[in-house]
């Protein structure tokens, strides 16, 4: 009974995650091997022209352009929020609880409403031009809304907190007497946060960075609002192929592509996050 305990607790979280995402997903997975009927709909004729379709250079360049958002926006998520979960972890303790809850408190707010919030910011009668005419500028400014760089932004600044809970999590529990017979030894700040600090803490910032990109190049909202349809990210793309195309089989395919990247990516991350554990547990 000992060893079927575990077992039976996983039971209840193992039939939600079959019921509500592997039976889904090789629904969708099914609805890639069949053809879109000639007025929308599905014909049940097997067929691997959809997966061909996905690889077609035109598709492929909509999601090297998705992947080169995304990663820009999680290797800035990334600097920012381990910056971020660095200063916190080297608080006092009793303040550490404040400062996460301010980090995490745009999630009380909905995403829409934080999207939404940017294109106030970034607009041509927005807060930032009106904060540089106040400053006295009076040249033109660059559009800032429906640019890529806006996308890459609302991106980063949504997903924000993940990084910094990620990346705390490891810093927190760092020994400190580690980095002081580092420095004992004659090592400086910097040799000391290169050699030790950072290498214990790659987990959480593999995990962060995954989080970011993962989240990011199947966002659609975020692309459709700051980057007013200027261009596409793979999630547009998903999105229109179900809801406007109405071609669900290729909708599928290209959805069983973003879902195996994702799982690449967080395969590699595990096992770098545990190369960095085993590595980090040799060296201490």
């Amino acid at each position: 009974m000992k060893d079927r305990k575990p077992l039976y607790l996983m039971t209840p979280a193992l039939a939600w995650l079959t019921a509500f995402m592997v039976v889904p997903c090789l629904l969708i997975l099914a609805l890639a091997f069949f053809r879109r009927g000639i007025y929308g709909g599905i014909e049940y004729v097997f067929t691997l022209e959809n997966l061909a379709m996905v690889v077609d250079p035109l598709y492929a360049r909509i999601f090297l352009k998705s992947a080169g958002i995304a990663g820009l926006a999680a290797g800035i998520a990334v600097v920012v929020g381990y910056a971020a979960a660095y200063a916190i972890a080297a608080m006092p303790r009793h303040r550490q609880p404040a400062l996460l809850f301010f980090a995490v408190l745009p999630f009380w707010s909905n995403y829409l409403i934080r999207t939404y919030a940017w294109i106030v910011l970034l607009n041509r009668e927005g807060l930032i031009v009106h904060l540089f005419r106040w400053f006295g500028y009076e040249g033109e400014l660059p559009q800032m809304l429906y640019t890529e760089t806006a996308v890459v932004i609302g991106l980063v600044y949504n997903y924000l907190p993940f990084v910094i809970l990620a990346c705390y999590a490891p810093l927190s529990r760092l020994n400190p007497e580690v980095a002081e017979a580092s420095h004992d030894l004659g090592a400086s700040q910097w040799t000391t946060f290169r050699r030790i600090t950072l290498p214990m803490t790659v987990p959480g910032i593999a995990a962060g960075f995954v989080f970011v990109f993962v989240l990011s190049i199947g966002n659609f909202v975020t692309p459709a609002l700051l980057g007013g349809g200027q261009f596409q990210m793979i999630g547009n793309l998903v999105y229109a192929q179900f809801l406007t195309a109405n071609d669900w089989p290729f909708g599928a395919a290209l959805s069983m592509a973003l879902i195996a990247v994702m799982m690449v990516l967080l395969t590699a991350q595990t096992f770098a996050s545990e190369r960095a554990s085993g590595q980090g547990g040799r060296d201490a």
